[in-house]
């Protein structure tokens, strides 16, 4: 299984969920194919998506991608090389040049 699946099924900033009136709103994309994305981070250089119709939540920012669901993800997959949170990127180094 791929690791970075987790992205993909849900791990959105805050989750995607459009409640009944949302996807009865015409204004409010009612399918994926009708969505545009961003692709956003946060300060553990952890990726995921978020569609452009809402506000990017706290924490997150936007990395200058935009585009379809597919597109955002591919994006994602080539830049998320290294899964670890960066604070734990930077603890495991700081241990290995003390070893």
């Amino acid at each position: 299984m791929n690791s970075r699946a987790g992205f993909e099924r849900g791990c959105l900033p805050l989750g995607l969920s459009l409640n009944r009136s949302e996807a009865m709103n015409s204004s409010t994309p009612a399918n994926d194919d009708d969505i545009e994305y961003t692709v956003v981070v946060n300060d553990e250089e952890q990726y995921s998506i978020w569609p452009t119709f809402r506000a990017v939540p706290a924490g997150w920012r936007e990395v200058g991608v935009r585009g379809p669901k597919a597109a955002c993800l591919a994006h994602i997959e080539t830049v998320w090389t290294d899964m670890r949170p960066a604070s734990l990127r930077r603890h495991m180094d700081a241990a290995s040049q003390d070893a």
